[in-house]
């Protein structure tokens, strides 16, 4: 008899995570495949759609999104080297979702030789957090992670809680990758999160990229990625329940002070009881498409930005004119953020003032962006820099 229902769909999102990985692997350190008989696998042609989803996923200003895959130079191996198997870490915070990921984690990568380990991070928000963050190592070391460890952190208070919340955390996960040497941190975020994310940039009125949410992919070298966005919390938290994997559910997630928790409790609750079943399905749905549709978009920008430039390198006003809107506005983003404006403060209202120096010109004045960067018109050339 096989593993319940919920268990076998973890592990197997896990499995497939964990299979690319290991491709990802062999090829920076020229191992072929297991049985192969081919030459030494060349990388695979960048096409400007992947190359614009890197250079996108980097500057994303998003609430999960971190900075995309990059390509690695392949490294020989001699005869006598044996290939260091990689490291892969769960970041666990001790609830059902990161546990059920643990779980999976620590089942299937022995099974193709991957070394496994898992981090928690203790935000110190909360009176005992460090107890708790105690508790949730020992539960790791107990499904065979290791290394396992906890990262006490400070929050901040810059974009508020959630977010200086979230900065800190993601600081925390990178310092451990870089330190343990790990191919990837996989993240518990599951499609309910996904849907949670898609209507949050809705209210905030962003554009097609905020809709796109979480991607699977994300982070400096693909760094991170998430198996669970194909399944819903309720999954990960029976797959908890048959183990008999204590899990703990953090107060902050029912807590209305803050805006995700109150969209989870009441918001989410309320459209599907307006709308029917499948709300979340079509969410999720939705940010596939979105992002699909924004690395497209992104691509187009990439290649048109090299055309509207003159060859001092600025702008031309006339040229960025006859673009497309949004093709155009991806461009003027990503020159303010090269400028030294943060993306994570860069909004649609900021770039579409600037958009109005090219389609709206009568003479006004320079715009001021985040970062201390200034974006005026001169003599035909939009000019961004800071100061």
């Amino acid at each position: 008899m096989g593993p319940h229902p919920a268990v076998a769909a973890i592990r197997l999102a896990v499995r497939r995570v964990l299979h690319d990985l290991l491709t990802e692997h062999n090829r920076t350190t020229d191992v072929p495949a297991p049985g192969s008989r081919s030459p030494r696998p060349q990388a695979p042609a960048v096409t400007p759609v992947a190359a614009a989803r890197v250079a996108c996923d980097t500057a994303s200003a998003t609430a999960y999104d971190l900075p995309g895959p990059a390509q690695r130079a392949p490294r020989r191996t001699t005869p006598h080297e044996r290939t260091p198997s990689p490291l892969v870490l769960v970041a666990c915070s001790g609830g059902a979702d990161s546990m059920a990921l643990a779980s999976a984690l620590a089942f299937e990568a022995p099974k193709l030789g991957i070394r496994a380990g898992g981090i928690t991070v203790d935000h110190g928000l909360q009176p005992g957090s460090d107890l708790r963050a105690e508790e949730v190592v020992l539960r790791l070391r107990e499904l065979g992670l290791d290394p396992a460890e906890s990262i006490a952190v400070t929050v901040g208070r810059s974009g508020g809680p959630e977010a200086a919340a979230r900065d800190a955390r993601y600081a925390a996960l990178d310092d451990a990758a870089e330190r343990h040497g790990a191919a990837a941190v996989l993240l518990g975020h599951t499609r309910d999160d996904q849907a949670e994310t898609v209507l949050l940039g809705l209210a905030r009125g962003s554009g097609i990229r905020s809709l796109s949410g979480m991607a699977a992919v994300s982070g400096a070298d693909g760094r991170y990625r998430r198996p669970f966005l194909g399944l819903d919390r309720q999954t990960a938290r029976k797959a908890c329940m048959v183990q008999s994997l204590p899990v703990w559910d953090d107060p902050h997630n029912a807590d209305p002070a803050y805006t995700r928790s109150r969209l989870r409790q009441e918001g989410l609750p309320a459209l599907e009881k307006a709308l029917g079943k499948g709300v979340v399905e079509a969410l999720a749905r939705t940010a596939q498409l979105s992002r699909d549709d924004a690395d497209a978009l992104d691509a187009w920008a990439s290649q048109a930005e090299t055309a509207v430039r003159d060859a001092a390198g600025l702008l031309d006003c006339a040229k960025l004119y006859t673009l497309p809107p949004a093709v155009r506005r991806r461009i003027l983003r990503r020159a303010a953020i090269e400028a030294g404006a943060p993306a994570g403060s860069l909004f649609a209202r900021h770039v579409e003032e600037v958009d109005r120096l090219i389609t709206g010109w009568r003479g006004q004045g320079a715009i001021n962006l985040p970062g201390k960067v200034v974006a005026r018109r001169q003599g035909g050339r939009l000019v961004i820099r800071q100061g």
